[in-house]
């Protein structure tokens, strides 16, 4: 794979997480309507900025420092950035219009159990976590995988705590 068609898989995934954002826009108008709360507000720009820095990284990296696509370790790590484009669809179609980027809980609703959420509590995060290793290792941008995974890790313990609060103070409310 050339540096130019991983730029483009680089952009693709980035416009596919524009119309996330679309998405996530119209599921809080949603959740707001019936009463939403949104908590979390602080580190949600945080979240944008090292997703965002991410994407950037992951072609700067392959263009500045000279990354060779190795198909031993490339085409594996393909097929787990389109296996983790599935699950995240999967992720959003099992949580309906209660998906959303950021932490919004609707008061007195209960949680969704259905697709992968009967198996895990944050099967999203797996896939972010994934893919952030992945996506850059498609073209060994090895740096950008190192860098983004533990800005991640640090990112999500924020945010797992931020939803649990949200959903047990949601689900404490009649409704």
């Amino acid at each position: 794979m050339s540096a130019v068609l991983y730029t483009l898989l680089v952009v693709a995934v980035g416009v596919e997480r524009l119309g996330e954002m679309a998405v996530s826009r119209r599921h809080a108008a949603w959740a707001f309507a019936r009463g939403g709360v949104e908590t979390g507000r602080g580190h949600f720009p945080v979240m944008v900025l090292l997703h965002t820095g991410f994407l950037v990284g992951c072609v700067a990296e392959v263009w500045l420092a000279d990354r060779p696509f190795l198909p031993a370790l490339g085409w594996p790590m393909l097929a787990l950035v389109l296996a983790c484009q599935g699950v995240r669809l999967w992720c959003i179609r099992a949580l309906g219009p209660r998906w959303n980027t950021r932490v919004i809980v609707v008061p007195g609703m209960p949680p969704v159990t259905s697709g992968p959420y009967r198996w895990f509590a944050h099967p999203n995060y797996a896939v972010v976590v994934v893919e952030g290793l992945a996506l850059p290792l498609v073209h060994t941008a090895w740096i950008t995988a190192l860098v983004f995974t533990l800005a991640n890790a640090a990112l999500l313990t924020v945010r797992v705590r931020t939803e649990r609060r949200a959903l047990r103070s949601a689900m404490a409310v009649p409704a």
